[in-house]
């Protein structure tokens, strides 16, 4: 249990990993105390192992909370060393249970070894449980096997090996499932009840069994207590078996549970909780950790094999009509949209009405385009028909969601076709060539992209590389790709050096995958790396950047530090589609680390919405995130056990204009209603002295003056 809190620390808050890690140990402690006190009879004062065990967990709590942060890394690796020896010698010292004696220990346990009938009742109940084992394989089988092609036909097959491991891996989320409900659900509970009505038993067994003439009523009677005894006594014989055998208990524990297991994933997306009990995406988990290994080689083949020249200040540049730097232009940016249902479609209109106004020259979509995985057979769905309509170009920057499958669909629907070829190319080579992704499925990808392309009508292609620049006389907006642990490659950063060095006197705004403020905190500080772009970026006096990632939208005024004149403005803009973030609105005021700051929606309409919506079986989940914030997760980690695809909505997106005529710029975010007003957002700073009824929006000089 502690090694499983530790590799999901990051799931908790900090203070919850010591508090439960601690708890843990405590109870191990009182537990090694109590065994102690009952050995005093026996032992009468000799110190136990038990007592020494107990007083080194009760040691070991202390040391926790005494050294805090201060070396608790090195003292839960003792902890971990110490425990292993513990557990050594635990099942050195430990009774050995043997199959055959099965029914033997259960009479013992129940203490009806004075009842000659019982023993005999017990193995014929265990002969029974041996002969009915090859049947249950075989039902476990072919109960997994049906799942398993349930996922096939939900998730696809790209007809290689590698291509099969998503369902399989998905399967194997739904047979953990189905072993955690067999032995931390209905095992406990059924050993808690046992413990609870064990004297019950107990009687009503030397009833069943009492010889003596019986009327027709109390013999009915006795015969259904009796099915409803041996039942109990069968359920007991195959928990016991199940702690003596590793086979067993693996078919006992699928046998019992997978039922719960498909039964549960049949209904999570109706509950609205699909992020935690959909083993498909359980699958998409395993390959965040594979692709974060990953994303900083393929980009790095993939711009390498472009052409372009990192240290050219004009590489990867995305052209602007020839009057953008007179009159000014207009850009669209849309963030985490495509989980292709309501919350993304409820966008559709204002998306379109904006997007094709003259002076909105492109649309770029920040972070996460197609969920779960990225894969190209999910965009038609999650991407082309709900941008149809669009006319204007559109690109992106790709998420942590589009790196699972190599960023094999991002490319063949963002890159020009000939730049998609060779940047895929270039991403199997740097794999050595071991991947699913073939010459015929690259030509097929880029042919089925270029089929939709005409169908939809939805203008893509113009990219080279998962990032690029616009830049005009006065202004100059780079994107940059994150990937998946919040960094950049050399390449790319070497790029954005030259790009920056280049934008001298211009202004400057960056669009990232990932934010440095985001839920009311910090996130810079999640990998140095990212911390290190973070004071690049304020090394070059970089006034506005903006992401996507977080799900809705957020703002956060940085000020001037550390020699840097101007403050930096951070924009979250992720809430196009996805599942609603509601962890700034669940911030508390003080704990946020800047001094102004604003969030969409409002705390109240959320709330009403959620309470509104949320079904009895799911309020104290809901209560209890109200009163403690989640604890021992976030507010933020449980957003997706509210995500409910019906209106109200409060998903969002932002356009940029860039009028150098008025001298500015001007960051305008839009709900499924048209323009934001103050009195839609939450927030503190000079701009919620306005009417609470103005249009929102924040205006940046686009030269050499400080913030409006």
């Amino acid at each position: 249990m502690v090694g499983i809190i530790l590799v999901n620390a990051r799931l908790l808050q900090p203070e919850a990993v010591r508090v439960i890690i601690a708890a843990i140990f405590l109870l191990e402690a009182l537990r090694y105390f109590r065994n102690h006190v009952r050995q005093i009879p026996v032992a009468h004062k000799k110190i136990t192992f038990d007592l020494l065990a107990g007083i080194g967990n009760s040691i070991l709590v202390l040391g926790i909370f005494i050294f805090s942060d201060k070396g608790i890394l090195w003292l839960l690796a003792l902890i971990m060393a110490l425990r292993h020896v513990g557990i050594g010698l635990g099942l050195l010292t430990a009774p050995i249970g043997e199959l055959d004696q099965v029914s033997e220990d259960i009479v013992s346990d129940l203490g009806l070894d004075k009842y000659p009938q019982l023993p005999a009742l017990a193995q014929t109940i265990e002969d029974e449980e041996l002969l009915r084992a090859p049947y249950d394989r075989n039902w476990v089988t072919i109960f997994i096997g049906l799942l398993f092609f349930i996922h096939l036909g939900r998730m696809g097959l790209d007809r290689s090996a590698i291509g099969i491991l998503s369902p399989l891996l998905a399967t194997l989320g739904d047979m953990v499932i189905a072993l955690i409900i067999s032995y931390a659900i209905i095992w406990p509970l059924r050993m808690g009840f046992k413990k609870i009505s064990g004297w019950i038993d107990y009687h009503l067994w030397g009833w069943v069994l009492l010889e003596k003439k019986k009327t027709r009523i109390a013999h009915w009677l006795k015969g259904a207590v009796r099915r409803l005894l041996k039942g109990r006594m069968r359920a007991a014989i195959q928990f016991r078996k199940a702690g003596y055998s590793f086979r067993t208990a693996l078919r006992t524990g699928l046998r019992l549970g997978l039922p719960w297991a498909a039964l549960l994933a049949a209904i999570m997306p109706v509950l609205g909780m699909s992020w935690y009990f959909d083993t498909e995406n359980w699958a998409s988990g395993v390959w965040d950790r594979w692709a974060a290994l990953r994303t900083d080689a393929w980009r790095m083949a993939m711009i390498e094999a472009s052409g372009e020249k990192v240290n050219d200040p004009s590489a990867f540049r995305f052209p602007l009509a020839a009057e953008a730097d007179s009159t000014g232009f207009s850009f669209v940016v849309l963030g985490d949209p495509g989980e292709g249902d309501a919350s993304q479609l409820v966008l559709k209109d204002q998306i379109i009405k904006v997007t094709n106004k003259p002076d909105v020259q492109f649309l770029v979509i920040s972070s996460d385009v197609v969920y779960p995985s990225g894969a190209l057979k999910d965009y038609e769905k999650k991407f082309w028909m709900p941008m149809k309509g669009v006319e204007k170009p559109v690109l992106a920057i790709p998420g942590n969601h589009d790196w699972y499958d190599a960023l094999d669909g991002f490319a063949a629907t963002f890159f020009q076709p000939e730049a998609a070829r060779k940047a895929l190319h270039a991403r199997v080579e740097a794999d050595l060539e071991i991947s699913s992704t073939t010459d015929d499925k690259i030509n097929e990808m880029i042919s089925k992209t270029e089929e939709w392309r005409k169908e939809y009508n939805v203008p893509t292609g113009f990219q080279k590389a998962p990032f690029f620049q616009v830049a005009t006389e006065d202004f100059v907006f780079i994107t940059l790709e994150t990937g998946i642990a919040r960094q950049i490659d050399t390449l790319q950063m070497q790029w954005l050096e030259t790009v920056l060095e280049a934008s001298a006197g211009k202004f400057v705004m960056v669009l990232l995958g990932h934010p440095f403020y985001a839920i009311g905190e910090y996130q810079g500080s999640m990998n140095p790396r990212f911390e290190g772009l973070h004071q690049l970026l304020k090394k070059y006096k970089v006034p506005l950047v903006m992401a996507g990632d977080t799900h809705d939208f957020e703002y956060y005024m940085e000020p001037a530090s550390n020699g840097v004149e101007k403050p930096m403005h951070h924009f979250v803009n992720g809430g196009g589609g996805a599942y609603l973030s509601i962890g700034a609105a669940f911030a508390k005021p003080d704990d946020i680390p800047t001094p102004e700051y604003a969030f969409y929606p409002a705390k109240a309409p959320l709330v009403q919405k959620i309470e509104k919506l949320t079904a009895w079986y799911k309020y104290p989940v809901w209560w209890y995130t109200k009163k403690f914030d989640g604890w021992p997760f976030s507010a933020e980690w449980l957003s997706a056990a509210f995500d409910y695809n019906v209106a109200p909505f409060f998903q969002s997106f932002v356009e940029v204009k860039v009028e150098p005529l008025q001298n500015r710029v001007r960051v305008i975010p839009y709900s499924n209603h048209g323009r934001l007003r103050w009195a839609d957002l939450s927030g503190k700073g000079a701009d919620f002295l306005n009417d609470a009824n103005d249009l929102a929006e924040w205006i940046f000089p686009l030269k050499n003056a400080d913030k409006n």
